[in-house]
């Protein structure tokens, strides 16, 4: 017998997909495309997978609404091994980091391997509950690297600057959440198992002109994106589920009415546990109200209760709420409230807070 209960699922990553997206990638798994074969088992040469290609793609192009001259890339190693390629690729001598966060602290780790890195700005000494906002970036380095959501601190870019140099942007985590103006960025990168699809595969969305700004340096094969450009990320293997399921996911994204339906859905989830916490004589929010992410909310029982936490736990649990516990490095709880994150299971979560 299964378990009819429902299950809200707010967590950080491998996150919520939407129903549409998991539905059709069961079927793909069983029968894809007609071929009487599982998706995983067929060529990704073959006409069927180029089609969840170039479907993916223009999905993309469509969503973000992303001009010609930009390239759009299914790569591997998460973002996780962009930090180290970006800088190996196109740091000559120095760039310009803003640490916000765990992620952005493990790019700087990468990129100082490469050449010098400057530390335009910082706020880790309030341990990253703000994006911090006034800073000069070096027009003589050669790229300005950001992190726009932090997982970790409930943090989010609310505007980005204009860089008088390359912008490259680590949007792992809220890319498709928002409409974004591509032309401030020279490459954008994320992980997908956020707001995208399964982990496995890593969007990268990067401007022509980038590949002419190449380091002199001996760059493996399989590092270079235009490797991956000229053969239209298909050098080798790619990770074909996960393209798939992506591919559905985006499909799901684009009939509900894209970018700028989605804002104002996630805006909607996002005042309604706000308030809830705000409101509360019990909780604090733990990040700066002018940086809160709204995809990542996280909040932590005021020191005087912190009696309630076992009823509230229990509270959840019984609700089915999953996935809600913060970070070891910030404690309390992390709601995590991603495109496919129904409103209806936020005001669950709200009405427990409310009614605690």
């Amino acid at each position: 017998m299964t378990n009819s209960k429902k299950i809200h699922n707010f967590s950080a990553g491998p996150s919520i997909l939407s129903p549409y997206a998991i539905e059709k990638s069961i079927a793909d798994l069983q029968n894809f495309s007609g071929t009487g074969l599982s998706a995983i088992e067929v060529s990704h040469r073959g006409k069927e997978f180029q089609k969840v290609m170039d479907d993916a793609c223009e999905l993309v192009r469509s969503l973000l609404d992303v001009p010609n001259n930009y390239d759009i890339l299914f790569l591997q190693g998460g973002a996780s091994t962009q930090f180290y390629q970006i800088p190996m690729n196109f740091m000559k001598n120095k760039a310009v980091y803003l640490n916000t966060g765990t992620w952005s602290k493990k790019a700087i780790k990468e990129a100082k391997a490469y050449g010098e890195v400057i530390e335009c700005a910082s706020s880790a000494e309030s341990n990253f509950n703000y994006i911090p906002t006034e800073f000069s970036i070096d027009n003589s380095a050669d790229y300005f690297h950001c992190t726009s959501n932090n997982t970790i601190f409930g943090t989010q870019i609310q505007e980005f600057p204009d860089s008088p140099i390359s912008l490259i942007c680590d949007m792992s985590s809220d890319i498709f959440s928002r409409p974004i103006e591509i032309e401030k960025f020279d490459m954008i990168y994320a992980g997908a198992q956020k707001n995208m699809g399964p982990a496995g595969v890593t969007l990268v969305i990067i401007k022509k002109d980038l590949y002419q700004t190449t380091a002199d340096r001996h760059v493996p094969t399989m590092l270079k994106y235009d490797t991956h450009a000229e053969a239209g990320s298909m050098y080798n293997t790619p990770p074909v589920f996960a393209i798939l399921a992506s591919m559905h996911n985006l499909k799901w994204l684009k009939d509900i009415g894209g970018v700028k339906a989605i804002q104002n859905i996630n805006e909607d989830k996002a005042n309604i546990l706000y308030s809830a916490i705000d409101e509360s004589p019990y909780f604090t929010g733990t990040a700066e109200l002018s940086s809160r992410s709204k995809m990542n909310v996280c909040f932590v029982f005021k020191p005087e209760h912190q009696d309630l936490e076992d009823k509230f736990n229990e509270l959840c649990k019984t609700a089915g709420i999953s996935g809600i516990k913060g970070h070891r490095s910030v404690g309390g709880y992390r709601a995590s409230i991603y495109n496919a994150m129904p409103t209806e299971s936020v005001q669950v979560l709200a009405d427990i807070i409310r009614g605690l």
